[in-house]
Order: structure tokens, then C-alpha cells, then sequence
């Protein structure tokens, strides 16, 4: 199969949790234990770094790629989902994985995938470990997927686990309190492995605490132990609690061994785009009228998305916005401004919400606008109305992000 035919089987053939939703979700390491041991247990050839999180796990991640990048070590990275290419979840020091690596391990282990009834995600996090692995990266920085505890990243054994905060997300699967929630995602939390959780909330702080003591684990709370700010080139006023909690993760690495030098976080925060080619994070799309896109989508990241955009200075708002079918609209409605032009669409998968569905619904709580057949429509619509010092603001879902980029 050439590379495009391989990625298409990946989808296809195989259930997706970013594509069909809960149909793809298996509450069971199972079928990861059994590749892992297929594939000789390649997680065990590299150190890594854990990190879960309800939002800024994927910025945390990058950022810390990055700064151990410019401490000149062999980073791999590991996260979900990807915007455009599928390669875009394994990189190498900010290179995506080859199309020739992921063709070969798809030829050479697709019987065995076929035959146990691989995901989609656990296929591709036996892809990452093995390629690192293959690779000799010194060490890998490693995104969960979904929740921690029964994640299939879940089988390392990290240098440091990393939980970013916890909120009400995938809540069908993960639980409807903050206090459940923080227990699945604290399941990465391993014996005499230090934990750092990057911010303290009241529901979540004595979970974590009790993990902690069960397992033996030393716990920092990022927010309460750095004092210092730094800078990083990831725009947000959102991203400060993602630093601390970098700056607390390096902190932990360097007692482990790793050389790491205040110039090397200081310039890996600064070169997080540049050394790990992230996108969809508050990024700029265009100038007059200003266009800015963000990945963030329960009501935590679009909270830290709609109070970033009140530091903006425009005339007119306009917002190109679309959203996954399993959405709970009610959860986010009231964080989003009336006093702007809605572009409703629909991501352009089979979870997409039917654009008209969330116009009607926004529409009727006084948020206007129309709705539109795709979401380049949507977003050539909202140029084409917007004067030179409006703002336009594309989110909603990652995918919508994607489809943009």
C-alpha cells in the first residue's frame, strides 16, 4: 500500500474516538498489553514524560519537547489528535515521523492488527513507541489520549507524570464530577514516580493527594510552587499556568540527571513553534482583518480563548464556529460573546454537527448568524464581511481548526 492507502485503512478499517466517538473508546489496556509484547516492549528502550490533563496537555507537551530540544537531547513526541496529517502525532526533535515508517509498520504488523481488533489509537501508540524506540530517542514526551488511567499510553513508566488540570470533558466516559474525572486521569500516577499537576483546585487537590500517598509518589502543585514567570512564544494569556508547569516538570528531569541549563528553558519556551512545529494554538492566520484560530473546545480551553479575546482591540467580532455532535451545547453557550457575526458550519466528519442544528439552537439564545455549507464557506463568508480592523475568531472544534489551516 502506497502511504495515503495505509492511513485510509487506519481509518476505515479500524474504530477512531476523534472520528466515531464512544463506538472507538475501550475502557481496557488489553489489547495494548498484547501489542507491546508483539512489538518486544520497545517503551522500555526510552525514558519518557507522561502527561494528562482536561486542557494545555498538548501545549504542555510541546513546550516541553522544546525545551529539552535546545538541552540537545533526542526528543520524540507523542500527541492527538492531528490537524491535517496523520504523521503530525510522531515526531522526532519537530520531524513528523516518515510516510516510508508508518507504511512498513502497518505491512509488517497488519495481521497481527487485524486479527486482535486494534483501535485506531492503540495501533498508533505501538506505532510511536516503536518508531522511538527504533529511533533511540533519549527521551519521549507522551500525550494521553483519552482520561490516563485506562489510556493506552498508560503501559510507561515515566521519569515524571504530568496532570495539566482536570474539567468536565468526555464526561460519558470519564465521569460527570470533577472528583471521577481526576481519578481517571490520575491513574497514570505510578509508584516512587514524581507527579507534578499543574493546577490546584479545590474538587481535584485531595484525589490526586490520596493517589499520591497510595503510590508513594512525591506530588507538586505547579501553581503554588513557581513564583517566576516566563515567557513563551505560544500567545495566550492561558499558556502562563502551561510554563509553570514546564518549568516544575524540568525542575524534577534535572534532579534526574538531565542537563538542563536556564538558557535552554528559557529559549525552548521562547521556540516552542519553531522546534516543534505546533499549530492551532491561538495562532494568527491573517492581518486586516485579523484572523486568529484556536484548538480549544470544552468549556475550560474556550474560557481561556474567550477571556484572551477581550484583550483584543477590533470594531466588529465575527466568529466561524462549528462543533462535534456529541457536544453538550449548554455547557459553553453562555461563554460566547452576543455581540458578534456567528458562521455556523460543520466540521467535515461524520461527528460533525449539522450547521443548521447549531445555528437554530445558538440562534435562539441570541447568538446570530447563519449557517453554511462547509466550513471554508463559513470562514471565506466571514472575510469576504470583514472590514480591516474587525477580528475573526475560528474555532469551536479542533477539526474546524483543521480544516482551516
Amino acid at each position: 500500500m502506497t502511504y495515503q492507502e495505509t492511513v485510509n485503512w487506519m481509518f476505515s478499517q479500524l474504530p477512531m474516538y476523534q472520528r466515531d466517538g464512544s463506538s472507538a473508546f475501550k475502557k481496557d489496556l488489553t489489547n495494548t498489553l498484547k501489542l507491546t509484547e508483539h512489538l518486544n516492549f520497545p517503551e522500555r528502550n526510552f525514558k519518557s514524560v507522561h502527561v494528562a490533563g482536561t486542557n494545555g496537555k498538548g501545549s504542555t507537551s510541546h513546550m516541553l519537547a522544546s525545551v529539552l530540544q535546545e538541552a540537545g537531547y533526542k526528543v520524540g513526541l507523542y500527541t492527538s489528535p492531528h490537524l491535517k496529517d496523520f504523521r503530525e502525532r510522531i515526531k522526532i526533535n519537530g520531524t513528523d515521523v516518515s510516510e516510508a515508517f508508518v507504511v512498513d509498520f502497518i505491512k509488517h504488523n497488519k495481521f497481527f492488527l487485524e486479527a486482535n481488533t486494534l483501535s485506531f489509537f492503540e495501533m498508533t501508540v505501538g506505532m510511536a513507541f516503536d518508531y522511538f524506540s527504533k529511533e533511540k530517542v533519549d527521551i519521549a514526551i507522551v500525550e494521553v489520549g483519552l482520561g490516563g488511567r485506562l489510556d493506552s499510553t498508560n503501559i510507561i513508566t515515566p521519569e515524571v507524570s504530568v496532570i495539566t488540570n482536570i474539567g468536565f470533558d468526555h464526561i460519558q466516559f470519564l465521569g460527570n464530577t470533577l472528583e471521577a474525572i481526576a481519578f481517571e486521569k490520575g491513574g497514570i500516577i505510578k509508584s516512587n514516580i514524581p507527579v507534578v499537576i499543574g493546577e490546584t483546585q479545590d474538587e481535584t487537590k485531595s484525589v490526586f493527594e490520596t493517589l499520591a500517598d497510595k503510590h508513594y509518589s512525591e506530588i507538586i502543585f505547579a501553581d503554588t510552587k513557581i513564583k517566576k514567570e516566563y515567557k513563551s512564544d505560544l500567545i495566550g494569556s492561558y499558556q502562563l499556568k502551561n510554563t509553570k508547569t514546564v518549568v516544575q516538570t524540568i525542575k524534577i528531569l534535572r534532579n534526574k540527571g538531565f542537563e538542563i541549563s536556564e538558557d535552554n528553558l528559557v529559549n525552548g519556551l521562547l521556540q516552542v513553534v519553531k522546534n516543534t512545529n505546533l499549530k492551532g494554538r491561538w495562532q494568527t492566520l491573517h492581518e486586516n482583518p485579523k484572523v486568529i484560530c484556536d484548538t480549544g473546545h470544552n468549556r475550560e480551553g474556550l474560557s481561556y480563548v474567550m477571556n484572551q479575546l477581550l484583550n483584543e482591540v477590533f470594531d466588529n467580532l465575527h466568529i466561524v464556529f462549528g462543533v462535534v455532535n456529541d457536544k453538550d451545547l449548554s455547557r459553553i453557550v453562555d461563554l460566547l460573546p452576543k455581540n458578534a457575526s456567528y458562521y455556523f458550519c460543520k466540521p467535515n466528519i461524520s461527528r460533525g454537527l449539522d450547521a443548521e442544528l447549531l445555528k437554530d439552537y445558538f440562534n435562539s439564545l441570541g447568538l446570530k448568524g447563519d449557517s453554511y455549507n462547509s466550513v471554508n464557506e463559513a470562514y471565506k463568508t466571514a472575510l469576504l464581511s470583514a472590514n480591516t480592523n474587525d477580528f475573526i475568531f475560528v474555532g469551536g472544534s479542533t477539526f474546524v481548526v483543521a480544516e482551516i489551516i
